[in-house]
């Protein structure tokens, strides 16, 4: 009898002591229920809309669809190609042009279930910084080799129309002309950040996705 009510002692501490340590941790998830698509799970969504920061304001929604088969302990799947709906959260415009994306839900087979996720990259956009802890967005913005190689440009251009305006002198003119407002052209082109509908985004779950049986 003491021996049975040392191990039942035992497994309540246990019990107790993992419960405590996840109280005390967040990092140390809770363990999902067999239905459920565990916490820190990644996987693809395609946009099914362009996103722009020159045209986007917080609160706009947005599409995306799911791009691989999302599947639970128990054998519950969230088939690819199912939509998720969002909306923008903060969007900031200039020269480091930012985006944050937040999700709302997810479709299931059996109707639409809320979705808490967090964009953790933009695959095969060399363009865009990997977005940090909280999931931002933000655009790598012009690099100096890109704006010296549209100032060369420019001044190639610029010496050109100079010198049939006015010989060698217009020529110098217009080459330094040419350059600036090809350097110009540079910052203005790349001062927003733009995903192209179809874009692909890698996303973590921040909470374990249940996934409905009926």
């Amino acid at each position: 009898m003491n021996k049975l009510s040392s191990w039942v002692g035992i497994l309540i501490l246990t019990a107790a002591t993992s419960l405590l340590a996840q109280a005390i941790d967040p990092a140390i998830a809770p363990m999902a229920p067999p239905n459920a698509v565990p916490e820190g799970t990644t996987f693809l969504v395609r946009l099914q809309d362009q996103l722009d920061t020159a045209d986007l304001h917080p609160g706009q929604h947005f599409k995306v669809k799911l791009d691989e088969d999302l599947i639970s302990a128990n054998g519950n799947v969230i088939p690819r190609g199912k939509r998720i709906k969002g909306h923008v959260s903060s969007v900031e415009h200039g020269l480091h042009a930012r985006l944050l994306l937040s999700f709302d839900e997810i479709e299931t087979n059996h109707g639409w279930v809320a979705l808490i996720a967090t964009v953790t990259g933009v695959p095969g956009e060399h363009g865009v910084k990997t977005p940090d802890s909280e999931g931002e967005i933000e655009n790598k913005g012009t690099t100096i080799k890109h704006t010296i190689e549209d100032a060369a440009v420019g001044a190639v251009l610029g010496t050109g129309v100079g010198a049939a305006a006015g010989g060698a002198k217009g020529a110098g003119a217009g080459g330094a002309a040419g350059a600036g407002a090809g350097a110009m052209a540079s910052l203005l082109a790349n001062r927003d950040l733009r995903l192209e509908k179809g874009t692909t985004l890698e996303v973590r779950l921040d909470r374990a996705l249940q996934i409905p049986s009926q």
